[in-house]
Formats: structure tokens, C-alpha cells, sequence
């Protein structure tokens, strides 16, 4: 059969069947039209990249499942692309939350930056142990959120909620003291 006339529904079936060049074939036929429909309605590149691919791996994942309310496998995969861009932007909007406001200018001088980071340093110091440990894991060494949470024995969402928490505490401080 011309695979370019293969219905959307033989595509799916050909997808939960681990055939990757219906997965090809989705991607060269939907493509384009989930890429404008993101567009429209998140402003970040990465972002509309990151859900439209997303979008076709959860169309790879869940192929075996996958039931088609129509003829065309497009209203899923607008409905997919829709709930991810909100997704996507639910964690920027959460990530804005805790940066901290430009006002704030970097140190210019050395002196001032070392001073800066000392009182960051403190500040992390005074939190409780367990806080204390996944900023300096996080914060301080750059490390993943999974491996502090190995380091650690926590799942990665409880390392993630506490650096969270404790960025909004810190950002209080800085917001009441004026460094």
C-alpha cells in the first residue's frame, strides 16, 4: 500500500506496532500544523520545539492505547500540544517566581561579589540541615536535582520542592535587607 495514502488510523496501528517510519510519516503530515498551532499560543522557540517533539513521543508512547475519536489523528495531537504548552508555561511562569528581580544588578566589583557571595553563603548556612545540604548540592555545586536526591536518599520532587522554597526564602532576604 502507498504509504502516503495510509489513513491516520493505519498509521496508528503501523505506530503501536514499533514501526518508526509511521512515526515519520505522522511527523511529515502534522508537523507543520502543530508547529503554527503552538506558535500561537507560546511565545519561547525552545518551547514550541520542545512541545511539539514531546507531543510526538507521547503519540509514540501511548500508540498501543490510543483510541482516534475522528478520522485524523490532528485533534489529538492539538489537544496534546495544547495541555503541554500549558504545562510548559505553568513551569516558566513558576521558574520567574523564583529569579530574582532585575533591579538587582550583579556585583560589579570583585570586592562587592565576594561580599555578596559570603552573604549568600551565610544565609544558606543558617538553614536547616537537610535545606542547607541540597542548596549547597544545588545552588552552590551546580548539581542535578537527581543527584542530590541520591546523595540524599529523597526523590527528586521533594529536592525540587525544597530548592524552590528555600530560592523564595532567600529572595525574601535579599528583598528586606536590600543586597
Amino acid at each position: 500500500m502507498d504509504v502516503t495514502a495510509q489513513t491516520d488510523e493505519q498509521i496508528v496501528r503501523a505506530l503501536a506496532a514499533g514501526d518508526r517510519a509511521a512515526l515519520a510519516q505522522v511527523f511529515d503530515r502534522h508537523a507543520a500544523t502543530m508547529t503554527r498551532y503552538v506558535w500561537a499560543i507560546v511565545d519561547d522557540r525552545h518551547d514550541v520545539e520542545e512541545v511539539v517533539q514531546d507531543a510526538f513521543l507521547l503519540l509514540w508512547q501511548r500508540a498501543e492505547t490510543l483510541d482516534l475519536p475522528a478520522e485524523s489523528l490532528l485533534p489529538w495531537l492539538l489537544v496534546v500540544c495544547r495541555n503541554l504548552a500549558r504545562n510548559a508555561g505553568r513551569k516558566r511562569s513558576r521558574h520567574r517566581a523564583d529569579e530574582l528581580p532585575e533591579m538587582l544588578a550583579a556585583p560589579t566589583e570583585h570586592s562587592d561579589a565576594v561580599e555578596t557571595l559570603r552573604w549568600v553563603r551565610s544565609e544558606i548556612a543558617a538553614l536547616p540541615e537537610l535545606d542547607r545540604r541540597i542548596c549547597e548540592l544545588c545552588l552552590l555545586e551546580g548539581r542535578s536535582y537527581a543527584e542530590a536526591a541520591e546523595i540524599l536518599g529523597l526523590t527528586v520532587g521533594a529536592v525540587t520542592q525544597r530548592v524552590s522554597r528555600n530560592r523564595r526564602r532567600l529572595k525574601k532576604v535579599v528583598m528586606h535587607d536590600g543586597h
